[in-house]
């Protein structure tokens, strides 16, 4: 009955919220999902702090039956659901309580009820992310997977009167699509070498897809290899990894809010969870963990670099999640799973209190998101700069090295480089310890930006900045609480020794003894790399954003091509413009003016404009009205017909 409530609390109150507020009214709609949401996420908790690693099922109902395919709509709880079970409800609900003070403040509808709307897709988006993290079958996983992909076109096309809301709502929908036909195909394969879509029986016959081939495309392949490398391109795209990555800054158009909750802990986060979750099929399926491997760590070296020069406060802090999405790839395709699931968790709470801290500093900026018009901001939003700086210290990883005290990021990052060193290679190694230089540096640098330095840009805005109200200030120091001690207290359950990881998890992941135990024994200074990454990004942050202010512009100057690749985000998108969006627009013409215009308007237009008016005309002068007309037509056909019985012999 509890996980049951978890689960459709959000929905009723996004149907309710949604289709009812008239009778409710919008403070009602806003309370009664927000309310909800609490309700949901007090009764994660419960299930998450008592699980005791005995996995379980409750079944709501059958679902799908045809032929073979036999699925129930079926709750599963094992440690990963439970994980994300609290993952996913603190986060939507803290940011329903930050909505209360955020939109507030929104002048993009006038007097227009848009609010009741925004609560209830935010709603509905939590129970997509429910329904996919909490699923028995990869096929109702599949569905929370559309369900999340169709909230999150509505929530980052939510202000529908922008242009370019509308236009990064329509390509975060688009690119995932190409992620979604491949996950597809995975789906499909399951089923075609094991019978079946239910999660226990696909990882019982795991061991045997391991040993089987299947004909993909032109040849025979390793039925696990072809099987994983298919998820994994799903995978990539709703996670926003390398060459399918370029929606994610784009979805920044959204509110400041959805920001939080597509890109802090549950959208991108999908999958990393689907890759940990069919974990059993990947063991057998080397290859296609090299590939998430390799894939994990240049994403994450490729956004961080990116993040370097961008100027939005959001597309920094959005470039920042691609980039750490990819440390979780890397963990994941390295065999430690449960630092992959370490770090989700821990960066959940220090990601989502970025965003959140970001909405807070727009907010007091009169909207105005770009850091070069900000500075000197921490004394008149204390709460916003002291919590923020919490996040800062957790996702740079700020901690004691070779011990277990530090903020939440320290912990998780270390596992997952060391996890790195131990199972990925050398190359995504080195590529996360620079990205983890990198991150420092960025992050540091937006604070020194936001908060340090002279007032810049538009007085108005500065004189009248004062700190948020209590509906967005309290989840962010809940958050900061969360992002500072949350490595600390589960760092030993989800990387500690192997005994106490595999009694934490359960069945719930297979057995990855040998990587988890290479990589508690990992050389020294591999455990002090990612330490000393972050305080060579902080050094330099502090050198060239608080002591010499001259520096950035003349290294903007020195390397302008360099400085502009980056800030044009490697052109991905104007390779994708010219490679894709131009040759459908190319085809789109031809078939319009040429296919629709000339062939089958004109042979319309031919006929209905020649042919038909030439029938019609002969028909009107035959309707003459004149009685002699009619005998003479009537005689010509009596003769003809005469004549074809005549001639074809039916006389006789």
């Amino acid at each position: 009955m509890m996980v049951s409530v978890i689960l459709f609390a959000p929905l009723v109150g996004a149907i309710i919220g949604g289709f009812g507020w008239r009778i409710i009214g919008e403070q009602g709609a806003q309370w009664l999902t927000t309310g909800l949401l609490f309700l949901a996420l007090v009764l994660s908790w419960v299930v998450f702090l008592g699980f005791d690693g005995n996995a379980y099922t409750v079944e709501i109902g059958r679902w799908i039956v045809s032929g073979e395919l036999d699925t129930s709509w079926s709750i599963r709880i094992d440690r990963l659901s439970a994980t994300m079970l609290v993952v996913v409800t603190s986060v939507s609900a803290l940011v329903h309580l930050y909505s209360f003070g955020y939109m507030a403040h929104d002048d993009n509808f006038g007097d227009l009820p848009y609010k009741a709307r925004f609560f209830a897709y935010l709603s509905f988006f939590t129970f997509a992310m429910l329904a996919l993290v909490t699923a028995d079958n990869i096929l109702q996983l599949f569905f929370g997977w559309e369900g999340v992909g169709l909230a999150s076109y509505l929530l980052i096309g939510f202000y529908f009167r922008k242009p370019s809301a509308n236009a990064a709502a329509i390509k975060a929908f688009v690119v995932n699509r190409v992620g979604d036909f491949s996950f597809g195909l995975g789906i499909y394969a399951l089923f075609l070498m094991t019978g079946s879509l239910t999660f226990d029986n696909i990882f019982a016959a795991a061991s045997t897809l391991g040993g089987e081939e299947m004909r993909f495309l032109w040849r025979d392949w390793n039925a696990a290899e072809v099987i994983g490398f298919l998820l994994f391109i799903g995978a990539m795209g709703k996670s926003a990894q390398i060459f399918l990555h370029t929606w994610l800054p784009d979805a920044m158009e959204g509110p400041t809010p959805v920001s939080a909750l597509i890109h802090a802990a549950t959208m991108v986060t999908a999958g990393v969870f689907l890759m940990v979750r069919m974990s059993p099929v990947l063991e057998f399926a080397p290859h296609a963990k090299m590939f998430v491997v390799f894939i994990g760590a240049t994403t994450a070296f490729m956004a961080a670099t990116i993040g370097l020069v961008q100027n939005d406060i959001k597309r920094v802090i959005a470039y920042s999640t691609c980039s750490q999405l990819g440390y979780m790839f890397v963990a994941a395709g390295s065999g430690v799973y449960g630092a992959a699931m370490f770090h989700l968790f821990t960066h959940a709470f220090f990601k989502a209190l970025l965003f959140l801290g970001a909405g807070s500093v727009i907010v007091a900026m009169h909207h105005e998101q770009d850091m070069r018009n900000y500075g000197g901001l921490r004394k008149k939003l204390p709460v916003t700069f002291w919590t923020m700086l919490v996040g800062t210290l957790a996702i740079t990883g700020v901690g004691i090295p070779f011990t277990q005290i530090g903020f939440a990021g320290f912990l998780s990052k270390d596992a997952v480089i060391e996890g790195a060193f131990a199972g990925g290679g050398a190359y995504a190694f080195w590529m996360l310890v620079i990205a983890a230089a990198m991150t420092s540096f960025y992050s540091w640098r937006l604070m020194f930006m936001t908060f340090w330095g002279r007032q810049r840009g538009d007085a108005h805005a500065h004189d009248h900045a004062k700190e948020s109200p209590l509906s967005m200030t309290v989840p962010l120091v809940v958050l900061a609480v969360g992002a500072a001690v949350a490595g600390m207290i589960w760092y030993g359950d989800f990387f500690g020794d192997v005994a106490r990881v595999a009694g934490f998890f359960g069945a719930a992941l297979p057995d990855g003894e040998s990587v988890l135990e290479a990589a508690h024994h990992v050389p020294g200074w591999v455990k002090v790399s990612p330490f000393v990454a972050m305080v060579v990004g902080l050094l330099l942050a502090v050198w060239m954003y608080l002591i010499h202010t001259d520096v950035p512009a003349k290294l903007v100057a020195a390397g302008r091509p360099f400085y502009l690749f980056l800030l044009n985000k490697w052109y991905f998108d104007e390779l994708y413009d010219w490679l894709f969006v131009r040759g459908a627009n190319w085809v789109g013409r031809v078939l319009w003016k040429r296919g629709d215009g000339s062939a089958i308007d004109g042979t319309v237009n031919g006929i209905s404009m020649g042919i038909v008016p030439f029938f019609t005309r002969v028909n009107a002068r035959a309707q003459s009205g004149f009685l002699f007309t009619y005998a003479f037509a009537m005689v010509l056909g009596f003769a003809l017909f005469l004549a074809w019985i005549t001639l074809s012999g039916g006389a006789n």
